[in-house]
């Protein structure tokens, strides 16, 4: 029987002084190899999801597995196992790429010959090689997102997030994000995604949940969505699903 990547049973949580739970008894399964996206309107819970499924938050019950691991109680092995790319920048500003995979490479307790020799990699293919020493705090917004994802792969993990990792950035760094994503993907790295760029969402994830209120609402290949809800595309089906109306929180 095949383990999948995330396995999220009878999930239950609610922020301190919420009068009803985001989430009750939620159970989702992403399979390993899976390019998964969470989407939802404002305020659904798919943020709240994420930390949860990386630690960031603690489940009040029900479990969170990462590979089979629970997420509690095996915490060690989990954080090798998955990576973290946050919408939120997640490095030291006043170091340089290269000081701060360093930095992050021995927080995930790799070797130094082996950061050494993933940081070159990384740069190389991020596009960083030219600016390796200088602090990041002078970099672009779409520099610091690069660097921002060499940070979540330095270890290889065998599970990726990623929470909305090109917000504001440029075509060209769009593109190339998108590009090392799919190559991750290729190599048997797990994409879990979320983002409110649609169309890049549907260039990308080949199974998706659609999360509001938090519960899922729908859950299957994407293809196969759109072709039970007549619509052409992930951006018809998400208003289909999760209808026009404003929404103003995130969670």
């Amino acid at each position: 029987m095949t383990i999948p990547a995330v396995s999220i049973e009878k999930l239950n949580f609610a922020y301190q002084g919420q009068s009803t739970k985001t989430f009750s008894n939620l159970n989702l399964d992403i399979a390993e190899g899976e390019r998964f996206g969470l989407f939802g309107p404002n305020g659904a819970g798919k943020t709240t999801l994420m930390h949860l499924m990386t630690g960031l938050l603690s489940n009040s019950s029900g479990s969170i597995r990462i590979l089979g691991n629970d997420i509690k109680q095996h915490k060690k092995e989990v954080r090798r196992l998955f990576g973290f790319v946050p919408q939120d920048f997640s490095f030291y500003h006043e170091l340089s790429p290269v000081e701060n995979l360093e930095f992050f490479g021995a927080w995930a307790g790799l070797p130094a010959k082996t950061i050494k020799s993933r940081t070159t990699d990384l740069l190389e293919i991020l596009g960083l090689s030219d600016v390796y020493n200088k602090p990041v705090e002078k970099f672009s917004g779409g520099m610091k997102r690069r660097v921002n994802l060499a940070i979540g792969v330095i270890h290889k993990p065998r599970v990726l997030f990623l929470d909305e990792p090109t917000v504001g950035v440029d075509v060209q760094t769009r593109h190339a994000i998108i590009g090392y994503r799919k190559h991750l993907n290729s190599n048997g790295t797990t994409l879990i995604y979320t983002s409110h760029q649609l169309a890049e969402a549907e260039d990308l994830c080949n199974k998706i949940a659609l999360i509001d209120e938090g519960e899922i609402i729908a859950h299957d290949q994407l293809s196969s969505l759109l072709t039970q809800h007549s619509e052409e595309g992930l951006e018809g089906l998400f208003l289909n699903l999760t209808g026009k109306a404003y929404r103003d929180s995130d969670v």
